[in-house]
C-alpha cells in the first residue's frame, strides 16, 4: 500500500542534502570542545552550521544558541528570561502568553507559576486563532512594570494562524519588556527575520524544516541576559551546556539554507495543493468546517485543519491510516492523550467540536497524488468514524478500520 504523508507539521522528511551532510558528519569523530585536530575540525563544522542558520534567519552568528529542539529552546527562553528579570527587579513576576501556545511554552509558564509564584497571564484569541492585541495592550498598560517576559508563538501548530508578533513586540518594547516567540512552525515556511522582528529570543527546530530530529536553536539577541536551565561546560555562550551535536548542527544549517532559498516557490506550490485539498474536502464532506483563518497571508501555506462534526477524531485518524493516509488529530506532542484541543477551545469551539478535528499539513514531499488519496478515502472514513463517535477509546477507534 502506498503511503501518503500529510503530517509535516509534526515532522517533515529530511532534505536529501541535509541527510547526506548528517551521514557524512556521523562518520567523523571529534568533540567540538577538544583542542586536537579532530576537535578543531568538529568545531569548524559547528561554526559553519551556526553561520548558515544565522544567514537563513537573518541573525548574527553569535545570536544562535544550539539546543536539542523547540521544547528545550522554549523552556530556556521562558524560564531563563523570567529568572533573570525577577532577579534584577523582584516586582516583575508576571509572564504573559496566549491561550493557543504549544504545550512546551504553556507548561513552562505553568511550572513557573506553581514553583516560583509567577503570575501567569493567558491572553485570549479570536475565532480564527489570532491573538487579541487589545488584551495585550490592556495588560501592558495596567501591569507593564510587573511583566518579566511575554511569550507568543509566531504561527500556531494546529490551525496554522500566523500571529501579529511585530505589533505585539512594539507594544511590549515600549515598556522595556522582552518578547520570546516560538517560531518552530514558521521558520523555513514563511518569511522570518530575527533582526527585523524585534524579538529578544526565538525558538526554532530543525525537523520542522527538513533537518534532523534532536537539533534546534534559540536565537537570542546579544544584549539579552538569560539564566541557564542547566549548568556544565557552558559551551553555548555560557547559557546552554553540553557537548555540541556537530552532525545535527551541520544538517540543520544545510536544511535551513535550502528551506529559505526555496521558500517563495515552495509556499506558492503548497498553497496551490492546499487549495485543492480545501475545495475537495468541502465538496465531499459539506459539513466540514475549516478552523483558523481563510487561506492568505495570516495562515501557514501548508496547513489545513477541519472540524468534522459528530466524528470521532481518533477513529478518523485510524481509518485514514489504514488506507495509507497519515494525518493528525492534534499536536503530535500530546499523542496518546485523549483530550479536546486546547487551541480549538480557546477559539470558542465546543468540547465536541474540539474533539472532532483533523489536521492535514503539507510539506516539501507532498504531491497531487497525496491530495487525491486523501480526497478518495475521506468520505468513507468520516462515515465510519462518525459511527463510533460515542466511544473514542483507542480500542473502539481501531474497530473502525
Amino acid at each position: 500500500m502506498a503511503s501518503h504523508y500529510l503530517d509535516h507539521a509534526a515532522t517533515t522528511p529530511m532534505f536529501a542534502s541535509a541527510r547526506e551532510a548528517y551521514a557524512d558528519e556521523l562518520a567523523r569523530v571529534g568533540n567540538p570542545s577538544a583542542l586536537h585536530r579532530s576537535g578543531r575540525l568538529a568545531r569548524a563544522t559547528v561554526e559553519q552550521g551556526r553561520e548558515a542558520v544565522a544567514a537563513a534567519f537573518d541573525a548574527h552568528p553569535t545570536e544562535v544558541v544550539f539546543t536539542s529542539g523547540g521544547t528545550e529552546s522554549d523552556n530556556l527562553a521562558i524560564k531563563g528570561l523570567w529568572w533573570s528579570r525577577t532577579a534584577e527587579e523582584p516586582r516583575r513576576t508576571r509572564v504573559v502568553t496566549s491561550a493557543i501556545e504549544h504545550h512546551a511554552a504553556l507548561e513552562a509558564v505553568r511550572w513557573l507559576e506553581r514553583t516560583y509564584g509567577a503570575v501567569a497571564v493567558v491572553l485570549p484569541v479570536d475565532r480564527d486563532g489570532a491573538l487579541d492585541l487589545e488584551a495585550l495592550r490592556a495588560e501592558i498598560d495596567a501591569h507593564g512594570d510587573e511583566i518579566a517576559v511575554v511569550t507568543l508563538m509566531w504561527a500556531n501548530n494546529e490551525v496554522g494562524s500566523i500571529q501579529p508578533i511585530v505589533e505585539a513586540v512594539a507594544l511590549a518594547s515600549a515598556r522595556g519588556i522582552p518578547v520570546h516567540s516560538d517560531v518552530v512552525q514558521a521558520a523555513g515556511h514563511v518569511p522570518f527575520s530575527f533582526r527585523d522582528s524585534g524579538l529578544a529570543a526565538a525558538s526554532i527546530s530543525a525537523h520542522k524544516f527538513g533537518g534532523p530530529v534532536g537539533i534546534g536553536a534559540l536565537l537570542l539577541r546579544r544584549d539579552v541576559v538569560l539564566t541557564p536551565l542547566a549548568h556544565g561546560g557552558g559551551q553555548e555562550r555560557k547559557i546552554r551546556s553540553g557537548t555540541l551535536n556537530a552532525a545535527g548542527i551541520r544538517a540543520c544549517g544545510v536544511a535551513a539554507t535550502e528551506a529559505v532559498s526555496s521558500l517563495p516557490e515552495e509556499a506558492t506550490r503548497l498553497a496551490g495543493l492546499r487549495g485543492r485539498l480545501l475545495a475537495g474536502v468541502r465538496e465531499r464532506v459539506p459539513d466540514a468546517v475549516l478552523s483558523g483563518p481563510e487561506p492568505g497571508p495570516w495562515r501557514l501555506p501548508g496547513n489545513a485543519h477541519f472540524v468534522f462534526p459528530g466524528c470521532a477524531a481518533e477513529a478518523l485518524m485510524y481509518v485514514l491510516d489504514s488506507q495509507g493516509v497519515e494525518a493528525s488529530n492534534g499536536s503530535a506532542c500530546t499523542a496518546g492523550v485523549a483530550q479536546a484541543s486546547h487551541v480549538l477551545l480557546a477559539m470558542g469551539r465546543t468540547e465536541d467540536e474540539a474533539s472532532s478535528t483533523m489536521r492535514f499539513s503539507l510539506g516539501h514531499t507532498t504531491t497531487d497524488a497525496d491530495i487525491d488519496a486523501l480526497l478518495d478515502h475521506l468520505p468513507e472514513a468520516v462515515a465510519k468514524a462518525s459511527r463510533v463517535a460515542g466511544g473514542a477509546s483507542p480500542a473502539r477507534a481501531a474497530e473502525a478500520r
